[in-house]
């Protein structure tokens, strides 16, 4: 709970980020096309714009969440969705087997990045401290946090 205070606190000092949101018609016609080329049906539709790079965030399918970051030249440079657990690759199924056993896996994300993929979830347990992890395809931990 005193984390929780802590974050809430220093969001409100320093202001949640330095994201805009803006209209779709705010977007240069270069992002929102290959937007609209790579994901024909989507609904639920957010753009911002922070600094340089515009995200937007919308839903595909079963409400599949996605959010993608555009550099000015158009270029897709961040992807982050959610998956099913089903979709995890054998070996981070293995590591979390291994080293959190009876752990429930909740707030899955794929993040893809500069050609590197890792995958961020929690992990919670009724007995046990939870844990945010980072993972890569691999089956390394890059980042624990206790949550």
């Amino acid at each position: 709970m005193k984390k929780q205070l802590l974050i809430i606190g220093a969001f409100s000092l320093f202001g949640f980020t330095q994201a805009q949101d803006i209209s779709q018609d705010q977007v240069p016609s270069l992002i929102l096309n290959q937007f609209k080329a790579d994901y024909v049906k989507v609904s639920d539709i957010e753009w911002e714009k922070e600094g340089e790079f515009y995200s937007v965030e919308f839903e595909t399918g079963w409400n599949v969440d996605h959010e993608i970051w555009y550099n000015a030249g158009g270029d897709l440079v961040k992807h982050k969705e959610d998956i099913p657990t089903k979709e995890l690759p054998l070996r981070v199924k293995e590591k979390i087997k291994e080293e959190f056993r009876n752990y429930s896996i909740d707030d899955l994300e794929r993040i893809s990045e500069e050609g590197k993929v890792v995958y961020k979830m929690e992990l919670n347990s009724i007995w046990k401290q939870d844990w945010e992890i980072v993972i890569d395809a691999e089956g390394s931990i890059l980042n624990k946090v206790a949550d």
